[in-house]
This record gives C-alpha cells, structure tokens and sequence, in this order.
C-alpha cells in the first residue's frame, strides 16, 4: 500500500515562527505528536514532543518566548507519496524516525506519517491473512 494511504492527511502543520506554546496547542486539538513547520509554503523541519522535552523543558526554555524554529527538528528525511509503507517502515526503524513528512513529486508536503499509524496498518494486515488462514485451514467443506 502506498505510504499517502496511511499517512494523516491534510497533515498537521506549524509556522516556523510561531512559539513552541501556540504549536503544543495545535498538536493537542489535532491530537498528534508532531508538526510539520513551514515557512510559508516550504517544509523546513519537524517539531514533535521529543523536542519539546529535550530542547524547552530540559533546557528551561520559556514555552511562550520560544519559537519553534529555535527547537524543532531540522534535519529530515522525507518519503514521496507514492512509496510503499514497507519500505517507509524500513526507513522509520533503521534512522530511528517516528514521523515521516510525506511529499509530493514536486516536493510540497502532501502528509504526516506516524509510525504508529504505520505499525497500526501493518498489524492489522497481518491479522486480516492469519484469519483468511485459519479460514482456509478450518473449513469444512467439499473435500475438506
């Protein structure tokens, strides 16, 4: 499956300017753990819980005086729209990622995808082929 087909859509943004109090806010009414933060129209970094604790809390940093560019996540990785969601998963595992921005072929930011969004999807394939097998294996039919 395509990854656009898991990811949250229309995903969940924040301008860079905007203080690290207004996007807690935003992520809690989307109820979501991370953002992704534009300036303008550009994807420019990912602001999640993680750095709200290892970059505001931890550092004493004053929520409300803080902008998200100062503490959010700049170094991204991205997945375009229609990559699988294996091959997502094996990027979000190996580089320790727990949102992806998914993109566009022209680069615009087309969604957010979570890894437990992505784990949901996948474990709820596995159980829809285990129950198609004990199906398979349990009826009894016409020569069965």
């Amino acid at each position: 499956m395509k990854v656009i087909k898991v990811a949250q859509v229309p995903p969940p943004t924040v301008c860079a300017e905007a203080s690290v109090l207004e996007a807690v806010h935003i992520m809690e009414q989307v109820r979501v753990g991370a953002s992704a933060v534009l300036d303008g129209d550009q994807l420019v970094g990912i602001f999640s819980e993680r750095d709200v604790m290892l970059r505001v809390v931890s550092t004493q940093r004053d929520p409300e005086k803080t902008a998200v560019r100062e503490v959010m996540t700049t170094v991204l990785e991205t997945i375009q729209t229609e990559s699988d969601t294996s091959e997502a998963l094996e990027l979000m595992v190996s580089r320790h990622i727990r949102h992806l921005p998914v993109v566009a072929e022209d680069g615009t930011l087309a969604g957010l995808l979570s890894l437990r969004n992505l784990l949901q999807y996948h474990v709820e394939a596995l159980v829809d082929q285990l129950n198609s097998l004990e199906a398979y294996f349990t009826a009894d039919g016409p020569g069965g």
